[in-house]
């Protein structure tokens, strides 16, 4: 494990869903074609800019969504797959459900941005059900977005509400993906994740130390 804090970026204080919505956002190459998974990734559309030329894909069928509808701009037909009102940019278009699985499945998807419940060092995610007795499990896109998409962002609370880490060694939740997720946001750091482990690019109200008590396994330093 890395210790030095010298080259690290660290803010004040904890990141809140929207700056992190805006980070994220401006993470996103110019030009990609992504995709927003249900809860805190829907945020993302608000803070993305006319010149990153973002195109934005809902597995309900549309592509070229906009930012998140308010007052008048609300049309009850035209939604999202979280099924919150969107907005629609010159030159969206409209399509069957199948087509809409058939872009993510074929590798047409630069990014996915998803929620997760947890997500192992190793990349590997798991976001569509906790196993407890009662739980509803939610599939819908996730695994086809995990697998189709060329890279798969994430975006949570690094802690449950219990406290937990929910970066962890191996998942305990039934996976949605094996070794898929690269990057993960979260409110306290954003982290890359692969083979090699789990690296700190930047902090959010912590120190790399203080960071490392919070999450189980071994955190090393971006270069």
């Amino acid at each position: 494990m890395t210790t030095a804090t010298t080259s690290i970026q660290t803010s004040a204080t904890p990141l809140g869903r929207d700056d992190l919505a805006r980070l994220v956002a401006k993470d996103i190459a110019p030009g990609s074609f992504v995709n927003l998974g249900i809860g805190q990734p829907t945020l993302v559309s608000n803070y993305l800019t006319e010149d990153q030329d973002i195109t934005l894909h809902t597995e309900n069928g549309m592509l070229g969504m906009g930012p998140a509808a308010e007052g008048d701009e609300i049309d009850g037909d035209l939604i999202n797959a979280g099924k919150i009102p969107v907005t629609e940019l010159p030159g969206a278009s409209y399509f069957h459900h199948a087509d809409s699985f058939a872009m993510m499945r074929g590798g047409h998807l630069d990014i996915c941005v998803l929620g997760a419940f947890q997500v192992s060092a190793t990349g590997d995610l798991a976001n569509w059900h906790t196993g407890a007795p009662g739980a509803i499990p939610a599939v819908g896109g996730a695994m086809d977005l995990a697998t189709g998409a060329k890279d798969v962002f994430v975006m949570m609370t690094l802690l449950t509400k219990q406290g937990a880490s929910k970066i962890v060694e191996t998942c305990t939740y039934p996976l949605t993906g094996v070794g898929c997720v690269t990057r993960v946001y979260t409110d306290k750091a954003v982290f890359l994740t692969g083979p090699e482990g789990v690296t700190v690019r930047e902090t959010f109200g912590c120190t790399l130390e203080e960071l490392q008590k919070l999450v189980p396994v071994p955190l090393n330093l971006a270069a």
